[in-house]
């Protein structure tokens, strides 16, 4: 960890590659958990944690300003595991190796070796608990919110009392923009199809092959969905549906619900002639698919050795799962038709996973994760998918709605955070409303009368092992937090 020493600001850089020493997976916060709770305690901060996990600490003020109005601070302590296929990094056991390059156009970044840094929302709970710790720092009492599981579903913040907390203004911490104050995010739901389809042996005189989709960027499917980066599900699916005759031994791809998969691959039995055609669909794929989304390093080949499969699904369900996942949505549907550049509604077909359901059946199971600003659409988008799967004879579920956040822009507390950036910067912040999922919704939502700020620094390709954070980002968040702090504590009540 001592790469990130020469760093500024030193405290926030100090914590990161705290938080980075100790594994977070969603579900498994328990132990960077203890370790905060351990660094308040030296301070002598009080500490909760609810039944979900979720931690709260209480942070006094600076002497003096103990009479200023209660804020919260909040951000999430888990983050998401993705890995490049030759890695062998272990997310429940490994620290994160942390890493400080330059972009080509020389910019300095933190990034990882191989897999996804954390800064999404590692970055953002270090700037939380360096406020807290540092004594330079002005502020008024906070109290410092650290959710559970927000990267499966906001499972945490959908956990929280009311009670929970005192405070009803909030800042989050867990935007990725610089400049930019969000006030507002897309609501959410999960549909999972399942395919319990009976398998068959197969004839000695079919060729095994096993088709596989690589090398593509992936990324956030809130964040970067409107970029259009390629979707290794739909390229697979492209390639499958080029061959006839194809009976399907397993397909597998993608690894994360909010995650545009990368990687996928498909294990088939068909004829020698079924084959060739496999392999000029795969070349044909992979050119289209580098030219559409602009993957340069898209990889879509056939293996045909060393493969062995004594059963596989007929010929007509590998058509019917087939035609499933071709026709699902995946990318934006609908951008909105008053804000510019913002998307309104979208889809990510996320993720396939095979296993077997009996000796002589197969479980197959698609992850969809929807999102919208418009609850409406949401809705209208869901039970498309609710349909499409059972038209395809699938068993349907859809779980982990959670709310979008209704933009306030006559918020007092946007106000301030806009009057601080123009002094210190001497430009006005960007006001936005960001297509991905932020808490502050689905906490506004339990506990009412919550008046909630978003920001952060730049952060790219979140969720993707190309996941970076701009050190000179980190720097001027780290100036700004500190002023609006500053101000909020001197503020009249």
């Amino acid at each position: 960890m001592t790469t990130l020493d020469a760093l500024e600001p030193a405290l926030v850089w100090q914590l990161f590659a705290g938080l980075s020493s100790f594994p977070r997976p969603s579900k498994h916060e328990a132990r960077v958990r203890d370790w905060i709770i351990a660094l308040a305690h030296e301070r002598g901060f009080t500490t909760a944690v609810d039944p979900a996990g979720n931690l709260r600490v209480d942070v006094p003020a600076s002497p003096g300003f103990e009479d200023a109005q209660l804020l919260v601070i909040q951000g999430h302590l888990d983050m998401v595991t993705e890995a490049n296929p030759d890695s062998t990094h272990d997310f429940f056991n490994d620290p994160i190796t942390l890493i400080v390059d330059r972009e080509p156009g020389g910019r300095q970044i933190v990034r990882a070796d191989a897999t996804t840094l954390g800064a999404d929302n590692g970055i953002g709970v270090s700037l939380a608990l360096a406020a807290a710790l540092d004594p330079q720092t002005i502020h008024g009492p906070f109290e410092l919110l650290l959710t559970v599981d927000e990267e499966m579903g906001l499972t945490g913040a959908n956990a929280l009392s009311p009670d929970f907390f005192s405070a009803r203004r909030m800042i989050n911490l867990d935007s990725e923009d610089d400049g930019a104050l969000y006030i507002g995010c897309a609501g959410g739901m999960d549909t999972s199809w399942r395919f319990d389809l009976p398998t068959s042996p197969l004839d000695p005189d079919l060729a095994l092959a096993r088709v596989v989709v690589g090398g593509l960027r992936g990324g956030h499917s809130g964040g970067d969905i409107h970029e259009n980066r390629g979707n290794a599900l739909k390229a697979l699916t492209r390639v499958l549906r080029a061959a006839p005759s194809l009976r399907i031994v397993s397909i597998d791809g993608g690894s994360k619900r909010n995650a545009i998969p990368r990687h996928a691959n498909a294990l088939v039995a068909a004829p020698p002639a079924a084959i060739a055609a496999l392999t000029q669909a795969a070349s044909r794929v992979r050119d289209a698919v580098a030219a559409e989304s602009y993957e340069p390093d898209a990889d879509v080949h056939l293996v045909t050795e060393d493969l062995n499969a004594d059963a596989a699904l007929s010929i007509d369900d590998t058509a019917r799962l087939l035609a499933a996942l071709c026709a699902a949505p995946s990318g934006v549907t609908v951008m909105h038709p008053r804000v510019e550049g913002l998307v309104q509604t979208s889809n990510n077909l996320s993720t396939a996973t095979t296993t077997s359901a009996a000796a002589d059946r197969l479980s197959i199971e698609i992850g969809l994760l929807s999102r919208s600003s418009t609850t409406s659409l949401l809705y209208a988008l869901t039970d498309q998918l609710l349909a499409l799967g059972q038209l395809s004879g699938a068993a349907v579920e859809q779980y982990g709605e959670y709310p979008g956040w209704n933009p306030d822009p006559d918020s007092p507390l946007l106000a301030t955070c806009v009057q601080v950036h123009q002094a210190l910067f001497d430009k006005p912040p960007r006001i936005l409303a960001i297509h991905a999922g932020l808490e502050c919704g689905v906490i506004g939502d339990r506990v009412g009368g919550l008046e909630a700020i978003s920001f952060g620094p730049d952060i790219r390709g979140a969720h993707s092992p190309s996941e970076r954070v701009y050190v000179d980002s980190v720097q001027r968040c780290w100036t700004y937090l500190r002023a609006v702090l500053d101000t909020l504590a001197r503020a009249p009540r």
